[in-house]
């Protein structure tokens, strides 16, 4: 039975994973990848930490916004204080 390109590809590529697996370097490459998408799974969980984080503060700042504004706005007690003071200042005569 005569094996397809395909086939033959698929072979090789068993016998060079065979070969590296028994190889002590590579070993130690696999090793180190293996680590390295560990470390990224775990910096993709505290970024997505952080952007929750991020839209909370978002949040904050904008009620923090709308509540000095609101402390900002003239109230009716500081009219009654310009009033006052045009009502104690007497004219010459």
């Amino acid at each position: 039975m005569a094996k397809s390109p395909l086939d033959r590809l698929a072979s090789l590529g068993e016998e060079v994973l065979g070969k590296a697996s028994q190889n002590p370097t590579a070993h130690k490459l696999l090793q180190g990848a293996m680590q390295l998408k560990d470390r990224v799974d775990d910096l993709s969980k505290r970024v997505r930490g952080l952007e929750q984080m991020e839209k909370r503060l978002n949040q904050l700042e904008k009620r923090l916004a709308k509540l000095e504004s609101a402390a900002r706005k003239p109230t009716g007690s500081s009219k009654k204080t310009t009033a006052a003071k045009k009502a104690s200042v007497s004219p010459k005569t």
